[in-house]
C-alpha cells in the first residue's frame, strides 16, 4: 500500500474531532458498541488485508486486528482523530487520506469497511469507485450508513394530538439534499441524503455485487435513553450492505 502526500483540508470534522471521540468511541454509544461493532466484526472476520476508509480514531479497525486480520489500514482526512487513533494503539497502520483518492494499489485489499462515511462526501460516486477498485475479485466491502430512507430530512416520529395517532414521518426521499445539522451545541455538520438507488446502482456498475442486506432494530440501550426513542423501536436507523467485488 502507498502513501499520498497530497491531501486537500479536513473540513468540519477536523474541530468536532474531540466531540465524536467523547460521544461515540470506547463504549460511550450503544448504536455503535451493541450493533455496528458486532456486525462490523461478524462480516469481516476471517479476512486478512482490512481497508478501514473514514475510520476516525480506529475503533473498528482496532477489532478487526483483534479477530486475527494479518494487516488493517485505517484512512482519515482528518488529523485530530487519526492522532487519537494512533495514541490507542490496535495494531492498526494509519493514514491520511479521503475516500474518493485512496493510496492503495489496485486489488491490494481482501475487505473494506465504511461506517457512516458516505453521509458526509459530496459525491458517492468516485469514492464507491475507488472501494471496488483496491479490493480483489471475490474481496468484500461492508457497507453502513444511516438508513436513507427513514433518515431522510425531514423525517421522524410524529404525535398527532388531533388525529390521535403516532406515527414515523418520512421526508422528500427522492430529492438529493445536503443539510448543516448540529447535533450538539456548537457542532455543526454537514449531511447528505440521496435515494438508496442512487448507491446500489453505483455499487453494481463498478462491479460490487450485494449479497446480504441487514435493516437492524434500534438496540435495547438506545431505546432506554428516551420514550419517544421506545415509541418508534420498529424504525431501524441503520442500512448495512454487504457487498462482493465480481472478477
Amino acid at each position: 500500500m502507498n502513501r499520498d502526500a497530497h491531501l486537500p483540508d479536513a473540513d468540519a470534522w477536523e474541530s468536532n474531532a474531540a466531540w465524536w471521540q467523547e460521544g461515540f468511541t470506547e463504549g460511550a454509544d450503544p448504536e455503535y458498541d451493541e450493533q455496528i461493532v458486532p456486525l462490523a466484526r461478524e462480516w469481516l472476520r476471517g479476512f486478512g488485508r482490512v481497508l478501514d476508509i473514514g475510520t476516525g480514531e480506529g475503533q473498528i479497525a482496532r477489532r478487526v486486528v483483534d479477530d486475527g486480520a494479518t494487516l488493517v489500514v485505517g484512512v482519515d482526512p482528518t488529523r485530530n482523530q487519526l492522532r487519537v487513533a494512533v495514541e490507542r494503539g490496535g495494531g492498526v497502520v494509519y493514514v491520511r487520506g479521503v475516500a474518493e483518492r485512496l493510496a492503495v494499489r489496485d486489488g491490494a485489499c481482501d475487505a473494506a469497511i465504511a461506517s457512516l462515511v458516505f453521509e458526509h462526501i459530496p459525491d458517492h460516486r468516485p469514492a464507491i469507485a475507488e472501494v471496488a477498485r483496491v479490493l480483489r475479485p471475490g474481496g468484500r466491502f461492508v457497507f453502513f450508513m444511516n438508513h436513507p430512507l427513514l433518515q431522510c430530512p425531514g423525517s421522524g416520529w410524529i404525535i398527532d394530538h388531533i388525529l390521535d395517532e403516532e406515527y414515523w414521518r418520512i421526508g422528500p426521499y427522492l430529492v438529493a439534499d445536503v443539510t448543516m445539522e448540529e447535533l450538539a451545541p456548537g457542532v455543526v455538520l454537514p449531511f447528505v441524503h440521496r435515494p438508496l438507488s442512487e448507491y446500489v446502482n453505483t455499487l453494481a456498475a463498478v462491479g460490487l455485487s450485494i449479497v446480504h442486506m441487514a435493516e437492524p432494530e434500534p438496540p435495547a440501550s438506545f431505546i432506554q435513553r428516551a420514550d419517544e426513542y421506545a415509541a418508534a423501536a420498529s424504525i431501524p436507523r441503520l442500512l448495512m450492505l454487504v457487498c462482493e467485488r465480481r472478477g
